[in-house]
């Protein structure tokens, strides 16, 4: 994981600063932050300080009581000057909100406040993220000054196009999302210092759709949620996550590749295509069982028709057929979507059918979790034994997910050994 520190500067928007180090605390990193004096009019630094568990400073002239170190660091025997010794720690260099003023000082080397200080004795990567109202972004003197940092090898996100501080604003000048920010600097991260580096990570989401016609089709209400937030944890980890997404309507990690299907026929290509490079298959996909023997081309009509008989087939299971071409070292997760009793009975079968290393059941009768919803509820089940993950949200139920990936891939090494 890296060692980031965080330069807050005297915006409105510095508020959406304390969602980035909620971000990257949590997909593991050690955080430090710097604000300058008129950002702490925004945001107090008690709030920093409460979600990195280190101390924020303003000045130089303050000590830290943490003497330069990140909170994976003893803190050195000297008292180093702070300024120093954290941009010697730091892996990366973020401002942000990064103002037009404090952009004028990064671009001409001004070192008049700890933040300038620490850029300008920084030697690791600076990533910049502007936030201002739309005329200060585009004056000619901002964009030079822009240019200079760029020309010089920052990294520059945003600013994003939307609303703005001041009422009835709109326009550029709007600091880019926390999770944006966090791909920007994970990409900067120095190879191998995540757990996952190095590993690829195969992920379907959604729900497949096997045509009636052209209009209509069969198809399920899984939403896509569990699957990117797979896909989002892992890349987190350091991963490269490749989704194959089966009609998924949300956001998108730009960190992420994404190959989108319709049909699970289109899905099991997709699949074979990625399968053979990936250390780690995790199958969140709800892909159809059975697909229409024969689609019409055009639109089905009623007129005349008594009623309407589809004769349905069953579809190939990729993922029993992806495990029946696994190599040595790959870890397969299977899901379950279950209704009512026997879920977990179902699921134990599953796992034993399919031959994966796990099976995560989740019981979708139960009202507020599985399809299109936030939450979910699931078990575990593995060879040696089954892990009950209460009520939480996606993300929390992908981390514990990936947790039991890690325990399994250590076991594989283990027998490989």
């Amino acid at each position: 994981m890296a060692r980031i520190l965080l330069g807050v500067s005297g915006g409105i928007a510095a508020y959406k600063a304390l969602e980035f180090v909620r971000l990257a605390t949590k997909a593991g990193h050690a955080v430090r932050v710097v604000q300058t004096p008129d950002a702490q009019r925004f945001v107090g630094g008690a709030s920093f300080a409460a979600l990195t568990g280190a101390p924020v400073l303003t000045t130089e002239w303050e000590r830290d009581p943490a003497r330069g170190a990140f909170p994976d660091q003893p803190p050195p025997e000297h008292d180093p000057l702070s300024h120093l010794e954290l941009v010697r720690n730091a892996d990366v260099l973020l401002v942000a909100p990064a103002t037009a003023n404090t952009i004028a000082k990064l671009a001409h080397g001004l070192a008049d406040n700890l933040l300038t200080s620490a850029a300008l004795a920084s030697t690791c990567p600076l990533v910049v993220a502007p936030a201002m109202n739309h005329h200060m972004w585009e004056h000619a003197a901002t964009q030079a000054n822009v240019a200079a940092l760029r020309e010089r090898g920052a990294t520059i996100v945003g600013p994003g196009v939307g609303a703005l501080g001041s009422r009835h604003e709109w326009g550029s000048g709007r600091l880019a999302e926390p999770a944006e920010l966090l791909d920007a600097v994970e990409a900067l991260v120095p190879a191998g210092s995540r757990p996952w580096d190095g590993l690829r990570v195969l992920v379907t989401a959604g729900g497949t759709r096997e045509p009636i016609d052209a209009v209509r089709f069969v198809g399920n209400r899984s939403s896509g949620r569990m699957g990117l937030a797979l896909a989002e944890e892992a890349a987190a980890l350091g991963a490269t996550v490749t989704v194959v997404a089966a009609n998924v309507a949300l956001p998108r990690s730009p960190r992420i590749t994404f190959v989108d299907v319709g049909t699970a026929a289109e899905l099991r290509a997709a699949c074979a295509d990625e399968f053979s490079e990936c250390d780690v298959l995790l199958m969140a996909a709800a892909v159809a069982d059975f697909t229409p023997a024969q689609a019409d081309a055009g639109k089905l009509k009623k007129d005349g028709r008594d009623g309407l008989t589809v004769k349905l087939e069953p579809t190939v299971d990729v993922l029993a057929e992806l495990a029946s071409a696994r190599r040595p070292g790959q870890v397969l997760v299977g899901f379950a979507a279950e209704h009512g009793d026997g879920a977990l009975a179902y699921g134990r079968e599953k796992r034993r059918r399919k031959r994966v290393d796990a099976i995560v059941v989740n019981d979708v009768s139960e009202a507020g979790v599985g399809f299109d919803a936030v939450d979910n509820e699931v078990t575990i089940v593995t060879s040696g034994g089954e892990r009950h993950v209460p009520r939480a949200t996606k993300a929390e139920i992908a981390r514990a997910i990936l947790a039991e990936v890690e325990r399994l891939r250590g076991l594989s090494e283990a027998r490989a050994t």
